[in-house]
């Protein structure tokens, strides 16, 4: 009777290791949980094209000589806009701060940032001030090289009906016409914000701190 009472205290527990065991493995073979990891926005189908221009087609009609034409590039870029969805736009910019740009623009969309709308200015005829009307964000438009980076496409700017030039001293309306700052509306910039700040460690200058006027959605680099 004793023998038997030992050989079934034996058995129960080489059974009970033996369901540890298993459910161990069981455990170690479940699937890592994907609702937390962010998708690839990039491979969505339904991602919304504002701009698919080539080269020649973004660079068509610029008064820019063939020297600044060398320095530039087109790319891709993705985006929240206004209307909760993702788009796909392009910025032609000089080659020294594509890079910068591209990684800016993906913070912006891992965080929610909106942006309206990125189309090279050559659909407005080169005209800034209609693509800063249509709160279009953009590079490169050539003009007076002593004045503007974005001649060189050394500068971008950024939702501009959003974030308006306004002037500190002179009696002049907000550029564009009839935008106002709100900064409690999504794609807006301030001092101290993330986007502002990712942007002054790569070097490049906020026109917030420009001396006449606060140009908040314009980023600029030497």
């Amino acid at each position: 009777m004793k023998r038997f009472f030992l050989l079934a205290i034996f058995l129960f527990v080489l059974i009970f290791l033996f369901s540890c065991s298993e459910n161990r493995k069981q455990k170690s073979a479940e699937p890592l949980r994907t609702d937390t990891i962010v998708p690839d926005v990039s491979t969505q189908k339904d991602t919304i094209v504002d701009a698919d221009f080539t080269f020649d087609e973004a660079v068509a009609g610029t008064k820019a000589p063939q020297k600044i034409i060398d320095e530039l590039a087109l790319f891709d870029v993705l985006y929240l806009s206004t209307d909760g969805k993702i788009h796909k736009g392009q910025i032609l910019s000089n080659k020294k701060i594509a890079k910068d740009v591209q990684d800016v623009f993906h913070m912006m969309l891992d965080s929610g940032f909106v942006v309206e709308k990125v189309v090279p200015v050559v659909r407005y005829e080169w005209n800034d001030s209609l693509s800063m009307a249509d709160n279009n964000t953009y590079s490169f438009c050539y003009r007076n090289l002593a004045y503007s980076k974005h001649a060189r496409g050394m500068a971008i700017d950024i939702n501009p009906r959003f974030n308006p030039v306004r002037y500190k001293r002179l009696k002049k309306p907000n550029e564009p016409a009839g935008a106002v700052l709100d900064t409690t509306v999504n794609g807006t910039f301030y001092p101290g914000h993330f986007i502002v700040e990712e942007f002054r460690k790569r070097g490049f200058r906020w026109g917030h701190t420009f001396s006449k006027y606060y140009d908040d959605h314009h980023f600029e680099k030497r």
